[in-house]
This record gives structure tokens, sequence and C-alpha cells, in this order.
């Protein structure tokens, strides 16, 4: 006799794919372990497949399982929707809206524009979500129904996904206050390469394409050291040990704060493009629409000065 698959047992392996383990989700669902094996072991009859391999620290997900793990987080968060909608009526509507976004769209404009979107009382009842993933895991994220909203690097391969594109971005050099560079309107890359650098771990295309400038122009980037996070890096800027490349905007935020000064590189190069992305525009929910709209047309802390 064949089986249907049951809401109960698609947040159960849900739950099990989240904590890479059946006993934490067992946990977190207040059941047995045992109870949990039970409906995954069920759902592999189902399936036809092995949905988890085990691992030294847990289990992972095998490929059919990843691809039960889209449809599943696809049909849950559309039963939220409907219950949200429909069945609690649309005057006490409470919706989460999840965004994926890269390192740089956080660290300069992510959460200050969802703070102006959720400042709007028409968007009390919306609760909104930020992970941070590189910019190709955010749209694989977004693909997988890991969130519903991605904010990226225009440049990113969109395959399977919808974008626009959205704020620009520029890079500067940031330096010790008392540096050669501190009292310069610009600077080209290739004169910062006569300096130890700082990094930032995990850098990403950034770090890629200023390896690939400095090849052009024939000189080393050589990283001193490689820091964790932005904050990290000013440290090491200001105790003299290397400068920096960073994006303008979270340079000049740190720059109110600690002895450093930021200088725009002259490269043409320089400009870069983020994306809002989704899977498709038309099928998001109101919600999700609204703040999709948001970040694209919100300006930044540059534009609003002007």
């Amino acid at each position: 006799m064949s089986r249907k698959l049951d809401l109960v047992s698609l947040e159960l392996f849900i739950a099990v794919c989240e904590c890479k383990s059946i006993t934490q989700a067992a946990e977190l669902k207040n059941i047995t372990p045992s109870a949990v094996s039970k409906r995954i072991a069920q759902l592999e009859q189902i399936v036809g497949a092995p949905l988890f391999i085990r691992t030294h620290a847990g289990v992972e997900s095998t490929n059919d399982g990843t691809r039960l793990l889209e449809h599943a987080r696809s049909v849950i968060y559309s039963l939220e929707v409907i219950e949200r909608d429909v069945v609690r009526g649309m005057n006490n509507l409470r919706s989460c809206v999840r965004i994926l976004a890269n390192r740089s769209a956080n660290a300069e404009f992510v959460p200050a524009s969802v703070t102006s979107f959720l400042a709007n009382p028409s968007f009390r009842n919306i609760d909104v979500h930020i992970g941070e993933a590189t910019s190709s895991e955010v749209v694989s994220g977004i693909r997988a129904g890991q969130a519903v909203l991605g904010v990226c690097w225009s440049e990113t391969d969109m395959a399977g996904v919808e974008w626009r594109p959205a704020k620009r971005d520029r890079l500067s050099v940031v330096v010790h206050a008392d540096h050669a560079f501190a009292k310069r309107k610009h600077v080209a890359f290739a004169e910062t390469l006569e300096y130890d650098q700082v990094g930032i771990h995990s850098g990403g295309p950034v770090t890629i394409h200023l390896r690939r400038e400095s090849l052009r122009s024939r000189k080393l980037l050589r990283y001193r050291v490689v820091a964790p996070t932005f904050d990290a890096m000013i440290h090491f800027v200001e105790a003299r040990l290397a400068i920096a490349i960073m994006p303008s905007e979270v340079a000049r935020r740190f720059s109110r704060v600690a002895r450093i000064a930021a200088i725009p590189l002259s490269d043409a190069w320089n400009e870069r493009q983020f994306a809002v992305c989704c899977r498709s525009r038309r099928a998001l929910p109101k919600p999700a629409a609204a703040l999709f709209n948001f970040l694209l047309a919100e300006p930044t802390a540059t534009q609003a000065r002007h």
C-alpha cells in the first residue's frame, strides 16, 4: 500500500537538515530520536532513495534529500502564508520575510534599509530575519527556499532566480590618519600595492578581483594578516600594521570613531553593483514584495546626502 507525505514528517525532515543531527532535531521538536528516525525511514521509503548520509559530525542530506528539502520548505512556507492570510484574517497578518545577503551588503545597507522599512507603520506586522552568505550561496539559497529574498553582487551567476539591479558600491583604501595617503582625494589601486595589507576572511569576488588587478599591475598583493570582519580590519589599520581595501560606506562609518582615513580608489573598475533576487517576483507574498521594492528604492547614505 502506497503511503503519502505528511506535514509532520516534512517538518521533522527539515529540522534534521537544519540541525544536521537526528538527536538535536528530536530535542527541538520535543520527541524521541527513535520517532524521528522512524519518520525519516518512512520518507525514504516513499521517495525510494536515501535522504541522509552519516558523517563524523552528524548527518548530511543526499542529493535526493536536498531536492526534497527545497520542496518541503516551499510547502511549509505556503501553509504558513495560508494560515496568516486566510485563517487569521488580513487584519491580524503576521509575516516573516527571510533575507540572505552577502557580507558587504549586510555591512553597508541591508540592516539600515530593513530598519527604515520596519519603521513604517504599514509594515508593523512584518518580521524580518537576515542571514549572511557569499554571493553564490545567496543565489543557491534562494533557489533552495532557504530565504525569500537575496542581496548579492550583480555579476553573480543568477541562473534560476529573478533579479533587479540595486545600489552601487565603491571601494576605498583605508589607512591610519597619519599615513601618506591620508590627505589624498583619490588613490590608484596599484599605489596601494607598495604597502602590506589586511584582507578579510573568505573575501570572495572582491579579493579575487583585487588579486587579478595586482597581477595586471605586476605587483604582489601582500596580506600581512587576514581578519574575520571589517571591524577587525580597522584595528590593524589603526595599529599601523597594514592598510586595507574595503567598501567606501563601511570605511566612512568607521572613520567617525577611529583614527583612520578612507580614500576612494581612482580605478575605473572600482564601482560595483548589488542585486536583489528572488525565485519569482510575481509569486512573492505581499510583505516580501514590499521589501523587495523597498531594497531597490531606498537610497544609500551617500545618495541621501546629495
